[in-house]
């Protein structure tokens, strides 16, 4: 069915307006808007908030602090009257580690509350917890902890204490948490507010601002209120009431899998598990039942059980408390006494992307899973969520500042949707790795998902509803039978296949995999705001394995900046990474120069140019550890600049080597850490008109 066919019976069906005559409640129907000129200035009028973000989840509590921090006025919009304690997400992986080191003492503290590395490097593969070991895949390597291709290393969090350091932070910068009785009587103040229990109920997009109307309900008594915004940015999750109101449709592979998460707390299993055998993932393969465990901390004994659910055979009111303590005995193959279950949700398994990230004249976007839904394989959600939001930060606060022009904020989605796709179909890649497991021991996924089709809409579906469930029930215990030690076992030889060929696969890493180093750090941006390089303009990415890869350093416009640890010179040899020459205090260009005469001209020309635009630029000068100096002489009076020299970690390494250039070239980084434009050989011709070329690039501005 089409789009206008669809509204068009959407609206047969359900003729609802409010006294104003504007459709209200039912997604497709109420959002409003008209054309814009790329060149339209932004309402400036007090009463209109620069930024409005709907969703308190990371993604859009890392855009707000990073928004602040350069200096943008915003406030955030939350239907839920709490912050969930879900764990959800766990997996922070190095990229978005590196942006947390912009978030002031972050990273430490992340490092400081999680659990010890050797705790939950392994993904364990078991009959029981109590039982037979089928594998184990150990998914740290040396250099993941030696810091040798990023500054920080990759960290198991629960998502609900990311949230609770992210909220701390946020007060730390002013912002105060309010519920629906603070809001009424003061709509006009919303800067540096979370507003909690207030829903987006519907968006008009047709004046110079965006209006939301948010709905919450004080004391039994619903309450209304407008807020009008410049930017509305949608961070609210895998069924984004924004992405909803505005009309915009997820492509990809929906409803892959139904599971059912149980969040309990047992300290004696925790401690169990760390005497008997630590780890992060636990699969569990038995004759009684089939799930996954998550060890979010084993010293605290926390935990979720990920466990295959099939409706409508089974309801969600079939895994009550004292059932999910029965299927919990199950699974680890003994009884703890202090298990006790704290929440019990479902969840489906999607594999989508937004049509669009932007619209109604780049009033309106989507970030993190508001924008896409991966499968939880190899963590590329949240942490894909974060990296939109350090995209988009410096971006907006561009346009507000009045630096680039609105159009701008295309290059968002031309940066972000295809690493959105990317990641999608490798997260898809990874899912099928970890299918295989159980594949091979003769329980294939896809087999279970066509049974149960064929309850449903084959010939069990003329069946009542309990028999499809005894015979769905039968079905699946006949499969889980072949988990039994009689026959998994060496002396059967359908067993002894089963288990070489579980070996085979852990051996080849064809299982689940955690860390994707390449894609993590080694992302790449083909197009947007950045000066392609037309010899290298159509590079695609690496082919999809599904296997851990490691990343391979470069300056390539759209890379992220190659980490290396530097001594600053004028700062009493402090070392830092390179990463850290950028600021997350201001929108400022990086210049990268070796100290040579041409190099030391480039500069003084950019100087000039970003003052012409507007914009901050940094000059970082690289010495090589026989010949350090100072470049006081050679830049004098000007005084944005750094000069540093290179941390070799062995004889052979330098800068400009790994980067694979020489010494005349020059790198221009963005505020958000990636390669804007290079010279690898340096330049021929004028270097003021070059660096007018370049800034008018990626400014977007003639």
């Amino acid at each position: 069915m089409g789009f206008l066919s669809f509204v068009r019976r959407y609206n047969n069906n359900y003729p609802f307006k409010d006294k104003s005559g504007k459709f209200r409640g039912y997604p497709f129907l109420h959002i409003q808007g008209r054309g814009f000129s790329k060149a339209q200035v932004l309402n400036h009028n007090d009463e209109v908030l620069p930024v409005l973000i709907i969703g308190a989840g990371p993604v859009g509590l890392v855009l707000s602090i990073l928004l602040t921090k350069l200096g943008i006025k915003c406030a955030i919009l939350e239907k839920n009257r709490a912050f969930s304690k879900h764990p959800q997400a766990h997996f922070i992986n190095n990229r978005s580690m590196e942006i947390f080191r912009k978030i002031d003492g972050l990273v430490e503290e992340i490092q400081w509350s999680q659990p010890p590395v050797d705790l939950w490097r392994k993904f364990i593969y078991c009959t029981s917890l109590s039982g037979s070991i089928l594998g184990s895949v150990d998914h740290m390597q040396p250099q993941d902890l030696e810091h040798v291709v990023s500054p920080v290393s990759v960290a198991h969090f629960s998502q609900y204490k990311l949230t609770m350091l992210l909220h701390k932070r946020l007060e730390n910068l002013g912002f105060q948490i309010c519920g629906p009785e603070s809001s009424e009587g003061n709509e006009k103040s919303h800067e540096k507010k979370i507003m909690m229990g207030h829903e987006c109920i519907s968006i008009d997009a047709s004046n110079d601002f965006v209006t939301v109307t948010a709905s919450s309900v004080n004391k039994e008594k619903r309450v209304e209120q407008n807020i009008h915004c410049n930017f509305l940015i949608g961070t609210d999750g895998a069924r984004s009431t924004v992405r909803n109101l505005i009309g915009v449709e997820m492509r990809g592979e929906k409803d892959l899998q139904q599971l059912v998460s149980v969040h309990f707390f047992s300290k004696d299993l925790g401690q169990f598990l760390l005497k008997e055998n630590p780890g992060m993932l636990f699969f569990i393969f038995n004759t009684e039942a089939i799930g996954v465990l998550v060890a979010h901390d084993l010293r605290q004994g926390e935990f979720v059980f990920q466990i295959p659910f099939y409706p409508p055979q089974e309801t969600i009111e079939d895994f009550g408390r004292k059932e999910c303590e029965k299927l919990i005995r199950k699974l680890v193959g003994r009884e703890f006494a202090d298990v006790d279950v704290i929440d019990i949700k479902p969840w489906v398994m999607h594999a989508e992307v937004a049509e669009k990230f932007i619209s109604h004249d780049n009033r309106i976007l989507l970030a993190g899973d508001a924008a896409h839904r991966f499968p939880p394989a190899g963590g590329f959600g949240m942490n894909t969520g974060i990296q939109d939001a350090h995209n988009l930060a410096w971006k907006v606060a561009s346009v507000i500042k009045g630096i680039v022009p609105s159009s701008m904020l295309n290059t968002y989605e031309l940066e972000r949707k295809p690493i959105a796709i990317f990641n999608t179909n490798l997260s898809l890649e990874n899912f099928r790795a970890a299918m295989s497991v159980p594949a091979a021991l003769g329980l294939d996924p896809t087999i279970a998902n066509t049974v149960h089709k064929f309850v449903n809409n084959g010939i069990g579906s003329i069946l009542p509803s309990g028999l499809q469930k005894v015979a769905l029930d039968g079905i699946f215990a006949i499969g889980r039978a072949q988990l039994s030690e009689s026959v998994l076992n060496e002396s059967n030889p359908l067993g002894s296949s089963r288990l070489a060929k579980l070996r085979k696969i852990f051996k080849e890493g064809k299982s689940l995999q955690l860390q994707f180093p390449a894609e993590d750090i080694g992302f790449r941006y083909l197009q947007g705001a950045i000066v392609p390089e037309s010899y290298n303009a159509e590079s695609p990415p690496g082919i999809l394995t599904g296997r851990r890869r490691d990343y391979i350093p470069s300056t390539h416009p759209g890379s992220r900046l190659p980490h290396m640890f530097v001594k600053v010179i004028q700062k009493n040899e402090e070392t830092i990474s390179t990463l850290d020459l950028i600021s997350g205090d201001k929108v400022e260009f990086l210049l990268i120069i070796a100290p040579v005469k041409e190099s030391y001209h480039l500069a003084r020309e950019a100087f000039k140019v970003v003052e012409e635009h507007k914009v901050s630029l940094k000059v970082c000068v690289i010495w090589s550890t026989d010949s350090v100096e100072d470049s006081k002489g050679a830049l004098s009076p000007l005084k944005n600049y750094v000069d540093v020299v290179e941390v070799k970690k062995s004889p052979t390494s330098n800068w400009w080597d790994m980067c694979k250039m020489n010494k005349r070239g020059a790198i221009l980084v963005r505020p958000d850490e990636h390669i804007a434009w290079r010279t690898s050989l340096g330049l021929d011709g004028d270097p003021r008109v070059e660096m007018q070329r370049v800034f008018s690039s990626v400014l977007g501005v003639c």
